[in-house]
């Protein structure tokens, strides 16, 4: 049986490093462009099958050389890709990536064949599995359809709505966890500050546990046993492209080996702090 299966998107990435991010109207020239493979999706995919577990991916790509290119480097990474689907008259999905010196980045994703994954699609791949762990690159139907495969099979469901995007009650409800970082949370909530964003989250959605990423400060979580505070590891960061995806993935992989919770985080933080010390969304 496949321990975790991630529904989500599959992207080439393309990157610049540029001295300062630019404002709007301003040209900014830069280093680059980098061109590798990404996805919020595949990187999750491909940091749980890091952390030791059976992993497989449901996606859609074009059938062009980007799509390929991606197919191979999640077979490399151990990721089953027999539920990605590949399509003929629709490009791979594309994220275009800007980084400062500080390892800071601002990223826009051209979605091409992510938006094409159907319900059937996502049901068929979902069956059975330990835990799903569903990613919004894909649209909101298709995350909407996991949950409805993972209440049926009794399985677990975390869920990153990155971006966020308007998911059924029910889908936010079966969240185990329910993991954003602190701008996402503010959308969630329709609101700049609150006190604890991990709480407020959980009550605003109904979600079984909630993380709130909160970057080099760690992460907050909030569930049945109240809420609480996670460090990160100390590190100088380079890219912090991708750092949640790790996390996510590495969170899947724990939770399905059977780690509580707090431990399956504490593993996700450590993984996460060595990703960001890298550059690209799936260091090596």
């Amino acid at each position: 049986m496949t321990d975790v299966v991630v529904v989500g998107g599959i992207n080439q990435d393309v990157t610049v490093r540029v001295a300062v991010r630019p404002v709007p109207g301003e040209t900014v020239v830069g280093a680059g462009p980098t061109v590798s493979a990404g996805g919020k999706g595949a990187n999750m995919a491909t940091a749980a099958a890091r952390a030791g577990v059976a992993v497989a991916v449901c996606g859609a790509v074009g059938d062009d050389a980007a799509g390929r290119d991606q197919l191979e480097q999640l077979t490399a990474g151990g990721v089953a890709i027999e539920h990605v689907a590949v399509r003929a008259d629709v490009a791979t999905g594309t994220a275009l990536i800007v980084v400062t010196p500080d390892g800071e980045n601002s990223i826009v994703v051209g979605t091409g064949a992510n938006a094409t994954l159907t319900y059937d699609e996502v049901g068929a791949a979902c069956a059975g599995a330990a835990v799903v762990l569903a990613q919004t690159e894909v649209g909101a139907g298709p995350v909407d359809a996991a949950a409805r495969a993972v209440a049926a099979s009794g399985g677990r469901l975390v869920l990153s709505p990155a971006p966020v995007v308007p998911l059924a009650a029910e889908t936010l409800a079966l969240a185990d966890p329910l993991v954003v970082n602190e701008s996402e949370a503010a959308d969630l909530l329709d609101a700049e500050s609150v006190a604890d964003l991990a709480a407020a989250v959980r009550t605003r959605a109904g979600a079984r546990s909630v993380v709130v990423t909160l970057g080099s400060a760690g992460l907050r979580v909030a569930d049945a046993d109240g809420s609480r505070h996670l460090p990160a590891p100390r590190v100088d960061a380079v890219d912090t492209t991708g750092a949640g995806d790790v996390l996510a993935g590495t969170l899947a992989a724990a939770l399905a080996g059977g780690a509580d919770l707090d431990t399956a985080l504490v593993a996700a933080l450590e993984a996460a702090s060595l990703s960001v010390q890298h550059t690209g969304a799936r260091p090596h």
